[in-house]
């Protein structure tokens, strides 16, 4: 024995043979895989290795949002682009209702106008139609006590209705005749006016309300006396001035001229 195996901390541990198998165990695993490492290096030198990088594969979910995004930003173009046409044929609708607008009103001021003129025109003839007329009547006044015809004045003035009754005075009364040389007051009176252009009704019921109402003082020559109610009358003539009247009055007078104040009328109309 040596004279240090006393001591403890000169002793040589032994070594468990659970210890030793670890060991022989590591020391064969750290072998093998450098064995392995230089395999792997010895084949990498013979061929190179290319790396694929794989991108992560969308999901159902993901790739719907994806699809719904684009298809929200296509609709948010297409109303875009739809507003805009709203907004520029709006824009052109407005512009087009203004120029309306402003031919139509000029249109109604030259249409009034021309109205006015028309207005105006019309008045100014039937003022020299009323004053003509005023002078005929006049002179036909102061030669109502002559029964010979007078050359008849031009068409449609009271001289030509006075002038076709001068001429047919002496004429036969006929009740519902019409002339040439026999007829009732009615007929007489119509015939009269129809030289003048104007067509009356036939009846002395109708022809008291023809034309405009006149009262007695104011009778002009030419208009037309009646005798009965106006709408109603019995018997028409008409008015030849100084206070007569011309008519057919009956069978035994037949066409005759007479003085108002041995028949007065009840009422007379106007139609020229």
């Amino acid at each position: 024995m040596s004279h240090t195996a006393h001591i403890p901390s000169h002793r040589k541990p032994r070594r468990s043979a659970s210890k030793m198998a670890l060991r022989a165990g590591v020391t064969g695993g750290v072998l093998s895989t450098l064995a392995v490492a230089g395999a792997s290096g010895a084949a990498s030198a013979a061929e190179p290795v290319t790396q694929t990088i794989e991108l992560p594969t969308l999901t159902a979910d993901l790739s719907t949002q994806v699809a719904q995004s684009a298809d929200a930003t296509q609709q948010a173009a297409a109303n875009y682009q739809l507003q805009a046409e709203r907004d520029e044929a709006f824009a052109k609708a407005a512009d087009q209702a203004k120029k309306d607008q402003a031919e139509a009103e000029k249109k109604a001021e030259a249409k009034k106008k021309a109205e006015a003129a028309a207005k105006a025109k019309a008045e100014r003839e039937a003022a020299e139609k009323a004053a003509s007329r005023s002078s005929e009547r006049t002179t036909l006044a102061a030669s109502t006590g002559s029964t010979q015809a007078v050359s008849a004045p031009a068409s449609g003035s009271v001289g030509a209705v006075i002038s076709f009754l001068k001429a047919q005075v002496g004429d036969a009364y006929v009740m519902g005749g019409t002339g040439p040389s026999s007829w009732d007051c009615s007929g007489l009176v119509q015939a009269a006016f129809k030289q003048a252009g104007v067509d009356l009704p036939r009846t002395s019921q109708e022809q008291s309300t023809a034309g405009t109402s006149v009262s007695l003082s104011s009778v002009q020559v030419g208009d037309i006396l009646y005798w009965g109610g106006a709408g109603s009358a019995y018997h028409v003539g008409v008015y030849i001035g100084n206070g007569q009247y011309l008519d057919a009055a009956n069978p035994s007078k037949g066409v005759v001229i007479q003085d108002l104040s041995g028949y007065p009328a009840s009422g007379a109309v106007r139609v020229l």
